[in-house]
């Protein structure tokens, strides 16, 4: 394993991570016992830093992170987020007092006594034009509640706009082969500022593993069922906004990547590791053998320059036209 530190924090960070989104809810039929097991098989293979949320089932990802990393709190990094379990467009949301509970009760629930990471998770941009809820996260830091703060933004504006924070210490960013933006102004200010890159959504609710069908269908309480097309939150979220059977068509079209890589997943997920403004790249999981997979991106080979240029020239004309929503 390799680590990576995030921008110019003290938290040195495995590259490959894993988000839990998935096995908190929102995706389809989950099994805890499988996704302890998968926890802890991450841990044994050196991954020290996982990405939640207290609205991932409800605060359940939260406690099952408190369950897999037992006594090990100073060795396993958490970032957590906030703000979506209220109404985010309102500022009382992101007032002294809201805050505050929010991050006493991820850490009860985390049973920690400080986080190491607390993120706003996906404000509107009005929020952060605001910027008092910057002075609150200062406070708390201030307090010893949190040791780092970062924003998990939906569009390259945001991440933009989060920037002229000096005490930003990170952005979470959709970032894959499907989307490609940040690439040209976000990641090399990041970069420059020392502010750290977190990678979700990196296989694009899946697309990138080159195993679905048009025709493929998805349980209820999925959010590749019911937010396929933006109906409950930012339709980026979910097949990095491409309409699903037109994601499908692209996927097909990329699986000559898997050459000489194992599969597409491997590949997809190394194609963002060679991009050193990345801290680490959060892929989801909800079974053993989905970590273990995620886990053999690290020794696929690299890229060619010839086969970069390829992927770009890729997004700019097949992708970027078919992408829906702000980003």
């Amino acid at each position: 394993m390799n680590y990576r530190q995030i921008g110019s924090t003290d938290l040195k960070v495995s590259e490959l991570s894993f988000g839990t989104w998935a096995i908190g809810g929102s995706w389809g039929t989950t099994n805890d016992q499988e996704s302890l097991k998968a926890l802890d098989y991450a841990m044994g293979e050196g991954v020290n830093f996982f990405d939640t949320a207290d609205v991932y089932g409800d605060g359940h990802s939260e406690e099952l992170l408190a369950k897999a990393t037992k006594g090990r709190h100073s060795e396993i990094h958490i970032a957590t987020k906030f703000c979506r379990a209220g109404d985010i467009h309102d500022p009382k949301t992101y007032s002294m007092e809201s805050v505050t509970k929010y991050c006493e009760d991820s850490l009860r629930r985390l049973e920690r006594e400080q986080l190491d990471l607390f993120q706003i998770h996906c404000p509107p941009i009005e929020i952060l034009q605001d910027g008092q809820v910057f002075e609150v996260l200062d406070r708390l830091k201030e307090q010893g509640k949190i040791r780092y703060y970062g924003v998990s933004v939906e569009t390259v504006e945001e991440g933009l706009l989060c920037l002229n924070n000096p005490n930003v210490s990170s952005l979470q960013v959709i970032f894959n082969l499907f989307r490609q933006k940040p690439l040209d102004e976000l990641f090399p200010k990041a970069k420059e500022q020392g502010v750290g890159i977190l990678a979700r959504v990196p296989l694009a609710s899946g697309l990138l593993t080159g195993k679905f069908k048009a025709n493929a269908k998805f349980e209820a309480d999925d959010h590749r069922n019911f937010n396929r097309d933006g109906a409950a939150f930012n339709v980026g979220e979910t097949f990095a906004g491409l309409e699903f059977a037109k994601g499908v068509d692209l996927s097909n079209q990329l699986g000559w990547i898997a050459d000489g890589r194992g599969n597409m997943t491997r590949a997809a997920l190394k194609w963002i590791l060679e991009h050193d403004a990345i801290s680490s790249v959060i892929p989801g999981f909800k079974t053993v053998k989905q970590v273990q997979d995620n886990l053999k991106a690290l020794d696929a080979k690299d890229f060619t320059a010839e086969e970069l240029d390829k992927l770009a020239n890729f997004y700019q004309q097949e992708v970027h036209p078919a992408i829906r929503g702000p980003y």
